[in-house]
Parts: C-alpha cells; structure tokens; sequence
C-alpha cells in the first residue's frame, strides 16, 4: 500500500526544514488572544515582552479558548491519500482543497498499489464495454476524447475506495489538530473489527504520523474536551427524520463516488452508513440498465471486488440543509458536465421537496417550481455561458 506523504507548503510559519515553527504560531496566536481587552489595539500586542505573550497563549491553550489559533492556517500537499480518507477530510467544513480528479483518472496498478490485479482487470474490461456502448447511444454528441472520460468515470466505481488520490489542503492550525483528535476517537472505537475500519484506521495513523513529523500536531489542541467525532459517519441513519421545509432533511442510497461529489456543496451537511456484508448493494450505471444481461453481469464482477470495498458501493446519505443552498447545488449539479448520478438524485430531492413540502413552511411549490423544468439553463436565475447543445442533457433524460 503506497504511503501517505504530506509535504507542508511554505508560509511565514513554516521553516527551513520545511516543518512548522509552532513556538511561532503559539506566540502570535497568544497576541491575537490580547485583542479582546487591550485598549491600544494590536500594534501595541506585537512589541510586548514574549513572555507574557506566552503565559496568555498558553493559559488560552489549556483552557479550551481555541478561537485564536483559527487565524493560522497551513497548507498541505497530500500525496497517496486513499479517497475515503480524502473525503472525512472533505466532510469537515474550514477548509479549501484541490483535488485530482477520480472521475477522469486512469486505473494504473504498480507494485507497492493497493489496487488488486482483479480491479485491473475489470476496470480495463469495463472501460471497453463503456465505450462500445457509449458510441452505440451518442456518438454523434460526443467526441472519443469525451467517450474516454465517461467511461473512465463508470468503469472506476469498480475500484477501491481506497484508491490513492493528490490533492492540496488547507484549514485552521485548529482545526487540523480538532480532526487529528477525531481520528484517535474513531480508531479507539472501531479499531480493526473489520477489514475496511483496518485499512482506514492505519490510513488515519499514518496521516498523523506525517501531520508530527512536520510539527504541525498540538497537545493542547487535540483534548476533544467536546466529544466531537468525524462528521462523515452517521449511526442509525433509518431513523432520522425526513422533512421538506424552509429547511429539509432527506435519506436516500447513493455510491462513495457520489458523495464524494456531494461533498464538494460545503452548506449542505452529509452523513453515510454503509451497509452490513450480506445487504450490499452497488450503482448500476444507467447506461447499461436495458440491457438484462450486462446488469447481471456487472453485478457479479462487483460482488467480486466487495472485499475492497468499491466506490460503486452504496451506501445510506442522510443529506440536510436549507432550500437556498439545496437550489445552489441544483446550479451545479443539474447540468450536462455534472456526474449523472449526483445529477438525478438531485432532481429526486427537488422533485419530493416539491411533492412533499410541509404546509407549515414560509415556502410554496411556486418557489419550486422554476427548477423542476429541466436543466441548470432552463432555470429563472441562472445564466449559462457555455451551451451543450445536448438535447438529453438539457432534459436531464441522459445515460451517461
């Protein structure tokens, strides 16, 4: 299994060895936390004596004041992050990340790989019968640049979603050290029961094991005095309540590979459950739905990467927020360019939202309607620059 680097990207906090000069961070953060009471302001906070610069940051350290160490932010460069450590990551809301992209990323196994020589194979097996069927339904629309990518985007649900990704991160010292002490939390309480919580649980330790080296972990910092947890996995998901208000609530099954699109809508909130072994269940792509004998097919090669847990995998997303942000994300995710799964369980929402709106709410099915008619394009308030001139996209009535 590739290991995880993380490489710390330069800033004024940072030193010649490419660590974190946290005495530094320490001592400006205890002058952030003079603002409050100074009367001369900050000028006068940055010339007093250090030390009783240090004796006010380290009494706010350990006192659960963290508020101050939120205005030092670092950078990180990830490499051979698994996705689903990407994606508890991205599930966590103060941050900004880059990401490579894992819809348009060629499989390619290498020795030291966690990809299997199964998922190889039926990855390379599927991106042929992607593209065959692709250019059987649309190749008029789309040239064999685009074909590639689409079928790249359907033949990777067959892969790991441990699968190795890049990408670039940065958030709070704060918050940093909030999520390291979430992962000790999660690997305390699910150890290695099982093979997925095994391999997450050594991804998490290796991460912070890099987060130390580079000096970056704070003791203060990480005391979860609140009992937080990773915000991505939720527990007896059935149960929660489903409701279509001036806010909403909403419970439905999607793939990792959709939530991990999903996530991207940082005013929206998400939880997964995921399934117990002999209630798997896994993202057919519609562009093989009416043919009985590939479904069939494709199923049969998904229970046979179950191990590895795939990203076609579903599992249970119970998705909240408010009716404003839900319309933000309809912007983006009704479109053409859009990944087709995250595309129609969008219109789903919208579609029960306008079905099932509570009378008591401040919001009429006037409101919804305008975005109910097809694609982004078509909506009142939105202005597209780039027309597909693709009828099914526009329609929302696309396969692929």
């Amino acid at each position: 299994m590739e290991q995880i680097k993380v490489e710390l990207l330069p800033s004024i906090y940072s030193k010649e060895d490419n660590t974190l000069d946290i005495e530094k961070v320490i001592n400006m953060s205890g002058k952030y936390a003079g603002v409050c009471y100074n009367k001369e302001g900050f000028n006068k906070l940055l010339n007093e004596d250090s030390e009783k610069t240090k004796r006010r940051a380290m009494m706010t350290l350990n006192n659960g004041h963290h508020s101050v160490f939120g205005h030092t932010h670092v950078t990180l460069n990830i490499e051979n992050i698994p996705k689903i450590l990407a994606m508890i990551l991205n599930n966590e809301k103060e941050f900004n990340t880059s990401e490579k992209s894992a819809r348009y990323t060629p499989v390619v196994r290498t020795d030291d790989s966690i990809i299997t020589k199964t998922e190889e194979d039926l990855y390379n097996k599927w991106m042929d019968i992607f593209t065959d069927r692709i250019n059987e339904e649309y190749k008029e629309e789309f040239n064999p640049n685009k074909v590639n990518k689409l079928s790249q985007e359907n033949a990777r649900y067959l892969v790991t979603t441990f699968m190795p990704t890049k990408m670039i991160y940065t958030t709070s010292i704060r918050q940093i050290n909030y999520i390291v002490s979430w992962m000790f939390k999660y690997i305390n309480e699910n150890g290695y029961k099982d093979e997925f919580n095994s391999k997450l649980c050594d991804s998490m330790m290796d991460f912070i094991f890099e987060l130390e080296r580079l000096h970056i972990v704070v003791d203060g910092l990480i005391q979860n005095d609140k009992n937080r947890s990773i915000s991505l996995f939720g527990k007896d998901l059935d149960k929660k309540e489903i409701h279509y208000g001036d806010n909403y609530s909403t419970l439905y099954k999607a793939s990792f590979a959709e939530v991990a699109q999903a996530q991207r809508h940082r005013t929206l909130s998400y939880k997964i459950e995921m399934s117990d072994e002999k209630n798997k269940e896994y993202f057919v792509p519609p562009i093989i739905e009416d043919n009985d004998s590939l479904v069939n097919e494709w199923l049969c090669d998904m229970e046979k990467v179950k191990d590895v847990t795939p990203q076609g995998e579903l599992v249970k997303v119970y998705e909240c927020g408010s009716f404003d942000n839900l319309i933000l994300k309809a912007k983006e995710r009704l479109c053409t360019h859009a990944q087709l799964e995250i595309m129609r369980q969008t219109r789903k929402t919208l579609e029960e939202y306008y079905n099932n709106l509570s009378p008591n709410a401040s919001l009429t099915k006037e409101d919804i309607k305008p975005y109910l008619k097809g694609a982004r394009c078509t909506f009142p308030d939105y202005n597209c620059n780039s027309d597909c001139k693709f009828k099914e996209g526009k329609t929302l009535k696309r396969k692929i």
